[in-house]
């Protein structure tokens, strides 16, 4: 609207046809286009003063189009009679990409997605901004949640075979202080996803009361929202350091977006324009969060690292040579890579696998979660 009224004043003011073109950077034609209805109207050149917002409501009134654009979509009248089809697929949280292969496959819209789109943030604005709300929950205590994914990194040549091989990050993120860990893989088998918790404990020193991984087939068999069946070695995991493990719900990534954000940064800072000759040197101390400065709204939550307050894995009752939760393990073995836990009930009289001598188990001290400490996690 402003190049046509700027047009339509320097026209009024007497400058040919020559001199807007040079100055205006417009077509002659295009400059005929918009002065052709004030010369129909029998406006010339010279004429008695006329302000913009004069301008204004003549050229609204000549051009339309220009400032109602629902005029400019050729393709828009084809899309109005799926109007209530539309609606209805929005309310069911079917994205608008979905509903445009729809129509183009079911009622053969020639509309391109981009067009929908279009059309939906004009014509439907209260389900357009419903898709796109965001509600904020409730911040997760101290030591209460643990979030877990697995991101892409990108591409490695390995030296040793010399093929391309695609690079995976374990991500393991406490949902109260944002502590991230991150150790990089090319597998994702069972092995490697109990070998990564395991790391992961280590690191934070303790527990949190609750995982919520993704709906991977190493840690959750079938997805439920209310009784989802979890992968047996995961199950023996959660058991032997006495979590509780609580998927997020199958396609529904707002439900850990504490894991889910970071994703970007740690493939940015951490994996691009970088060469590593070997896995091992991808995971220095530093990639494992310590390093990164705070964001908007958290000064301070990355510059101090207390030790997290999560139950340390030996907080039930403890073996006495080698401190695990409830069974023994024998040296290299983790829980999960196929032995099974020694039942409480033969405890007592168990050896333990790693020991020298027999071992009698012993109760430990009970601690309640996160209570005894006061550090954030």
């Amino acid at each position: 609207m402003i190049d046509v009224i700027e047009i339509l004043t320097h026209w009024y003011a007497g400058r040919s046809q020559n001199e807007l073109a040079t100055s205006l950077g417009v077509d002659r034609k295009t400059l005929r286009k918009y002065t052709a209805p004030a010369v129909a109207a029998g406006m010339a050149p010279g004429g008695p003063p006329m302000d913009e917002q004069d301008w204004r409501r003549l050229a609204t009134e000549w051009f339309p189009q220009l400032t109602d654009h629902r005029l400019r979509q050729v393709s828009w009248p084809g899309i109005e009679p799926h109007r209530d089809y539309i609606a209805a697929q929005l309310r069911a949280e079917v994205t608008v990409a979905t509903i445009h292969q729809r129509l183009r496959d079911e009622h053969d819209l020639e509309a391109s997605v981009a067009s929908v789109r279009r059309w939906v943030r004009a014509n439907l604005p209260e389900q357009a901004r419903r898709a796109r709300v965001t509600v904020l929950g409730d911040a997760s205590p101290p030591g209460e949640q643990a979030q877990i994914d697995y991101g892409r990194l990108g591409m490695w040549l390995d030296p040793a075979s010399g093929r391309r091989r695609a690079v995976w990050a374990f991500v393991m993120v406490l949902a109260c202080s944002r502590h991230l860990f991150v150790r990089p893989t090319v597998v994702m088998d069972q092995a490697e996803w109990t070998a990564a918790h395991v790391e992961a404990f280590a690191f934070f020193g303790g527990v949190p009361a609750r995982l919520v991984p993704d709906n991977l087939k190493t840690g959750v068999d079938r997805p439920d929202l209310y009784d989802p069946k979890i992968n047996r070695s995961y199950a023996e995991l959660a058991a032997h350091y006495g979590t509780l493990v609580d998927p997020a719900r199958a396609a529904k990534p707002k439900d850990k977006p504490q894991v889910e954000r970071p994703m970007p940064y740690v493939r940015d800072s951490f994996w691009r324009g970088r060469e590593f000759a070997s896995l091992p040197t991808c995971a220095p101390p530093r990639w494992s969060g310590r390093g990164r400065s705070p964001g908007p709204g958290q000064a301070g939550r990355w510059t101090e690292r207390p030790r997290p307050r999560c139950s340390p894995p030996s907080s039930s009752r403890l073996c006495g040579h080698c401190r695990s939760r409830r069974s023994c393990w024998p040296p290299g073995r983790a829980p999960g890579s196929g032995r099974t836990s020694t039942p409480r009930s033969a405890a007592r009289s168990t050896r333990c696998p790693g020991a020298t001598s027999a071992t009698a188990w012993t109760p430990g001290p009970r601690r309640a979660w996160c209570s005894s400490s006061t550090a954030g996690s």
